[in-house]
């Protein structure tokens, strides 16, 4: 069932004060339903509606984003935000913010990671700039991509390869191997204790 609010209650949930939705009744910007009483009354559509043409008419965010994976390599990331925003500077981008995060590409729980992709999500930023894919995600590119083409926003690649370090690759393989092996050890126990439960003479 469509739920019906009144201007306090639809004013509260769209962020705005009833003047203001009365402002925009009168300037034709919204079309307010009434009761048989000549109440003003709001459905979840309209709130739907308001919420998506203010998001749509805020001017989105340009970030770029950067990341080593240890804090060994904190001039890696100084030069890394140097060469990105010089880039970024170079393709007239009015950049909003730099996000520097030190974690490794496995990773996909790095809270700044999470940030960048929600801001995303939410409509706040517009224009993404990276390195390089890696310096994102070591694998999923595309699928952030994709998510990022669905809400508005390009992720620029500069392609910079000489900032993706022999050293990161290093230890996302060690990461690899590391969780496959607890796998194996995780599997191998559930074995061992499925095959003593099994055993008649125990």
């Amino acid at each position: 069932m469509n739920k019906k609010y009144k201007i306090n209650e639809f004013a509260k949930l769209v962020g705005v004060s009833a003047h203001t939705v009365r402002r925009w009744e009168k300037e034709g910007r919204l079309t307010v339903a009434r009761t048989l009483t000549n109440q003003r009354y709001f459905t979840d559509q309209d709130v739907q509606r308001v919420l998506r043409l203010r998001l749509e008419s805020k001017p989105k965010q340009c970030v770029i984003y950067c990341r080593v994976s240890s804090p060994s390599q904190k001039d890696d990331l100084a030069s890394q935000v140097d060469a990105m925003e010089a880039f970024s500077t170079a393709r007239g981008l009015v950049v909003s913010e730099t996000v520097k995060e030190i974690a490794g590409g496995m990773n996909m729980s790095r809270p700044k990671f999470l940030g960048v992709v929600f801001g995303i999500i939410n409509g706040e930023i517009g224009t993404l700039v990276i390195a390089h894919k890696d310096r994102l995600a070591r694998f999923g590119f595309e699928l952030i991509e994709n998510l990022a083409d669905n809400y508005g926003c390009k992720i620029i690649v500069a392609n910079q390869e000489k900032l993706s370090s022999q050293q990161e690759m290093v230890e996302d393989l060690m990461a690899i191997i590391h969780t496959f092996s607890c796998r194996l050890y995780g599997l191998r126990k559930y074995k061992s204790k499925k095959d003593l439960f099994d055993d008649p003479n125990t």
